[in-house]
């Protein structure tokens, strides 16, 4: 069962996503909040399993809130995002939360964001993969990844996709061990941080 906490400050979206996800055998809704500092303090006391969180709330936006619960291993948050918050996308997209997603998303959409996020893939919905395109302009022409080998590269393609180390394992024949020494190797290589900004760095360079 994977257990959802949702963090947002408008009650009906709340309630609608609550809808949403309890409609689901493998889901549940955990906990509600009316802000970031309050979704926060319910990761640290109900441990779920993924934290939907709205950007802009008050108290504490869910950029900040969603940070927190990475550095203490509390969950894997989720963000809402709309396109009139570039600044919070920017700043989200420097950070190592893993997914992002539309908030007028239809159900199926985010069901599988959740599922994806889970599994620990990265989830970049499609609009937003065009607002990186289109928006952020492409760095170092994609000499960041020139070092890397073919296998490393393939294994950068498919965390840009939003696949999970397994699944890339499974992809590409090989075993979970692998696919993490490739991904500590590119880190090394690129000099990023996280497979997030794996992802971001390639689709800022494709």
């Amino acid at each position: 069962m994977i257990k959802v906490l949702i963090a947002d400050d408008d009650a009906i979206v709340r309630e609608g996503l609550k809808m949403i996800i309890t409609s689901q055998e493998d889901m549940c809704v955990c906990g509600e909040a009316e802000d970031g500092k309050a979704g926060l303090a319910l990761a640290r006391e109900l441990r779920p399993d993924i934290a939907l969180l709205d950007i802009r709330m008050p108290e504490c936006d869910g950029i900040t809130a969603a940070e927190n619960m990475l550095a203490e291993e509390l969950c894997a948050p989720l963000l809402l995002t709309t396109f009139d918050e570039e600044d919070f996308i920017l700043r989200a997209l420097k950070s190592e939360i893993c997914g992002y997603i539309l908030k007028n998303s239809p159900a199926e959409r985010i069901l599988g964001a959740i599922r994806a996020v889970k599994a620990g893939g990265t989830v970049f919905q499609e609009d937003i993969l065009k607002y990186v395109r289109e928006k952020i302009s492409p760095t170092n022409g994609g000499e960041i990844f020139a070092e890397l080998t073919p296998r490393e590269t393939e294994v950068v393609r498919l965390v840009a996709e939003g696949l999970s180390n397994q699944q890339i394992a499974e992809r590409l024949f090989l075993s979970n061990g692998t696919v993490r020494n490739h991904i500590s190797a590119i880190l090394e290589k690129t000099g990023l941080e996280h497979r997030t900004q794996i992802a971001v760095m390639w689709l800022k360079n494709i």
